[in-house]
């Protein structure tokens, strides 16, 4: 099998450090429009996966992000939004990244070389086949996460991925691969450019999708939502105002009262 890495193929444009600052804008924005129909074309192994996921959620499991670099940033950054905008434990969704957390904010040399890394990583958190496990690798060729999916896969765990390259080591280590394929970057084989953007769409669809399903959104509202500040907080009385007829000020008294929207109007209804 021939497999090439598109996205570290060279740019299509030329000379970028004589361009002025307007047209580095409009040619970058030219490049970004293309990502959310490479993520289209990607919806039925995403549909597949987040089926998975919900599956095994359902029944106690957990969702796990394992990359490198900008990869793993990206699954940590979706893991950590879970729990304020969904209400759902810190435990459910994790973003675990090569290095440790110190990588998170500056580069770990060589820490995405080592197969074996993000087995040890997982089995800290007691990693089990009731788990779902999704690598996150836009060249679908680092050795820390394709390690990672193949011990899981051996171990009965259920395996996802995203990449953006056609047909990577990674695609055909994971059950359910997810191939967003974005082309050559606007600054050669900067994929923290449209490739870091067509993951964060795609983890943005698959935890939603996922929250969704286990019944973490009533209508279109967040109603399990942490209420962590003011802006918060008024959203959440608003939302309940929506739904029940009560005022701002007896809106407002039933959330602190209950502590969230879906208690508040619940309990209202119960009456």
């Amino acid at each position: 099998m021939t497999f090439t890495k598109t996205t570290e193929q060279s740019s299509k444009y030329e000379h970028l450090e004589n361009m002025s600052v307007h047209d580095l804008m409009i040619n970058i924005n030219q490049e970004d429009k293309t990502v959310p129909y490479a993520v289209e074309k990607a919806i039925p192994q995403i549909e597949a996966l987040v089926d998975q996921i919900v599956a095994k959620l359902k029944l106690g499991g957990r969702l796990f992000y394992i990359g490198a670099g900008t990869s793993g940033r990206l699954g940590i950054l979706d893991a950590s939004e879970c729990p304020p905008t969904f209400g759902v434990p810190a435990f459910l969704v994790n973003g675990i990244i090569a290095g440790g957390d110190k990588a998170i904010r500056q580069a770990v040399e060589n820490a995405e070389d080592n197969p074996k890394q993000a087995w040890i990583d997982l089995q800290a958190h007691n990693i089990s086949e009731n788990d779902v496990v999704i690598g996150i690798a836009a060249s679908g060729t680092t050795p820390y996460v394709i390690g990672g999916l193949e011990i899981c896969n051996k171990n009965n765990i259920i395996t996802g991925c995203i990449t953006c390259n056609a047909e990577s080591p990674l695609s055909q280590t994971a059950q359910y691969p997810i191939e967003v394929v974005v082309g050559p970057e606007f600054v050669t084989g900067s994929s923290r450019m449209k490739a870091g953007t067509a993951q964060k769409l795609v983890l943005n669809m698959i935890s939603t999708a996922t929250m969704i399903k286990l019944g973490k959104v009533k209508g279109n509202k967040m109603v399990d939502m942490q209420l962590s500040n003011s802006k918060l907080i008024d959203r959440g009385v608003k939302m309940i105002m929506g739904e029940i007829p009560v005022t701002y000020e007896q809106a407002s008294d039933l959330l602190h009262k209950y502590g969230s929207v879906r208690n508040a109007v619940d309990n209202f209804q119960s009456q």
